[in-house]
């Protein structure tokens, strides 16, 4: 998101502020809660600041990269981008625009009226864009993933690669690209209580520095830093313990139980509810004391243990089959999508 701000002063302010958000918790519930969801006066002006700022950069970044032609469709996948979309279809550069809203519920600032179709994971989703605007197009699917989620290893070929044992219990230690939580206090605590751990420390240098310090006495805690392969880490895991996101999405297409962390406050505190009611998770307090239990219990739990996996190979193919429908002549030229829900 912080990107299409472009280099430079604007693009680390905007880091800077969203991350101490984040470490506000009352003041993030605030803001998401008592701002973003009703769109009031303050959000709708901060949200028009931040697409007037990106706007004309991503313009212009298109038009080097594909020309000046009206580009056919835009996916958007976070609030400002589908507030940048929504201004270029307006000025003639885009014929359609989509939004994929990947948390649970959208606020305010994901819905437009020049957005053609809205991409939601669950009922709740689409009810939520409903609530802004009734009309809106809308499809319910499972949210599209990375192809090595659709066939991922075996849980002995992936310990295998990874060099763990066979018969070990594996839990996967997600923070989010961030290393959000405490994840060394929790990383160290499960390895203490017998469990060989995979802790992914993202883009976080200071937090993997901190990991690799932990396991300098606890051969069973592995520091990873960022990494692609989180299907083969879910893969070689017997349960996942993560903050609620899009990592979720991806443990549950790998076939694993969810361990959740409480500690992205606004949306997050949506999303983590959502995923408790889809079941096959559990939640903990952010102490390892608290991890470690919960963990015990969830390994104790056939349901826990080794969930369903969710279908991703069919994921991908209904997000091209849904958005197909919408590549064509620009409006006007053709019959109106109209308001609709899908089930999954």
């Amino acid at each position: 998101m912080v990107a299409s701000l472009g280099a430079g002063g604007p693009a680390r302010a905007a880091d800077r502020l969203f991350r101490r958000l984040l470490g506000s918790p009352a003041v993030y519930d605030a803001f998401h809660f008592d701002h973003l969801r009703p769109g009031t006066r303050l959000a709708l002006v901060a949200e028009r600041a931040g697409v007037a700022r990106a706007a004309p950069g991503v313009a212009d970044r298109l038009a080097a990269e594909l020309g000046a032609e009206p580009i056919e469709l835009v996916i958007s996948v976070f609030a400002t981008g589908a507030g940048v979309a929504a201004r270029l279809r307006a000025a003639g550069r885009c014929r359609r625009s989509v939004v994929f809203v990947p948390d649970s519920t959208a606020h305010r600032m994901w819905v437009h009226e020049r957005t053609d179709l809205f991409l939601v994971t669950s009922r709740l989703g689409a009810a939520s864009v409903r609530r802004y605007r009734p009309d809106a197009p809308v499809e319910i699917l499972a949210p599209p993933l990375r192809a090595e989620f659709a066939d991922p290893p075996t849980r002995g070929d992936a310990r295998r690669a990874l060099g763990l044992p066979d018969e070990a219990e594996v839990v996967l230690l997600m923070g989010g690209a961030w290393g959000l939580g405490p994840v060394v206090e929790v990383a160290a605590g499960l390895a203490d209580s017998g469990r060989h751990v995979i802790a992914v420390a993202g883009r976080n240098q200071a937090l993997l520095a901190s990991l690799r310090a932990a396991a300098a006495d606890r051969s069973r805690l592995v520091p990873v830093g960022l990494t692609a392969a989180v299907a083969e880490a879910m893969a070689a895991a017997d349960l996942v313990v993560t903050t609620a996101g899009m990592t979720c999405h991806e443990a549950r297409a790998v076939g694993r139980g969810l361990v959740l962390l409480d500690v992205v406050p606004g949306h997050g505190r949506e999303n983590l509810a959502h995923e408790l009611e889809l079941g096959a998770a559990a939640v903990a307090q952010a102490e390892a004391r608290s991890v470690v239990s919960a963990v015990d219990e969830a390994l104790a739990s056939p349901e826990m243990r080794d969930p369903p996996p969710t279908d991703a190979r069919a994921a991908r193919r209904r997000l091209l089959e849904v958005v197909g429908t919408l590549v064509g002549p620009g409006p006007g030229a053709g019959g109106s999508l109209g308001p609709r829900v899908r089930p999954d």
